[in-house]
């Protein structure tokens, strides 16, 4: 799934990856482009997760992940990292999510009665990037699915996923349904229907 998700990475883009799957994208960009990381916590232009016993405490992304900097890395204020985000300076979001509707509602910060941390940055992306591709497992751990006709669990954003990314294939939120753009190998159409509580149409 991360290694898919890097393929809608585009040369110059600036691009923040939230918890979870999404920060193992950076594993998989491609030498051939050149983007740069910004992260919440006033970090830009992050270099590869380091390897053991190269860490270094004080270098971290928002997800509270060891880093490693480059030598364009720059550091500033919280307020100057959301600053970048609000002001649509970032180019693309790839986030986790815990339920995305078939017209692009994205609920990924809460599940209610459960202990949270707080929302993070999450909802400033959703409104203030240019593209929020979603990458997540299809189904939850009890196998109901996480692709509805409508979100159950309180939103992030409305409309706006523009892409999701499941370890079933990749889907386009059409707003009465969700448009499959490619199914992963192995996997079938029926398996796909099944699994997804939502219209799905086959491109």
């Amino acid at each position: 799934m991360a290694k898919r998700a890097a393929a809608e990475l585009q040369n110059g883009f600036y691009v923040n990856l939230g918890i979870g799957i999404p920060t193992l994208v950076a594993n998989y960009i491609p030498s051939s482009v050149n983007v740069i990381l910004q992260s919440e916590n006033g970090m830009l232009a992050m270099g590869p997760f380091p390897y053991p016993g190269e860490e270094d405490p004080d270098l971290i992304n928002a997800g509270k992940q060891t880093v490693s900097e480059l030598p364009l890395t720059s550091y500033f204020s919280s307020a100057d990292s959301f600053a970048m985000i609000r002001g649509g300076h970032i180019d693309l979001a790839i986030l986790g999510a815990m339920e995305v509707s078939a017209n692009g509602d994205l609920a990924n910060w809460m599940i209610p009665g459960k202990s949270v941390k707080g929302m993070g940055g999450a909802m400033d992306l959703v409104a203030g990037v240019k593209r929020v591709v979603v990458v997540m497992d299809h189904t939850s751990k009890s196998g109901s699915s996480k692709l509805l006709a409508k979100c159950t669990l309180p939103l992030t954003g409305e409309g706006v996923v523009d892409l999701v990314i499941t370890n079933l294939g990749v889907f386009e939120p059409q707003g009465s349904h969700l448009a499959v753009k490619e199914i992963a190998n192995g996997v079938s159409e029926n398996e796909i229907r099944v699994k997804t509580d939502c219209a799905t149409v086959f491109d």
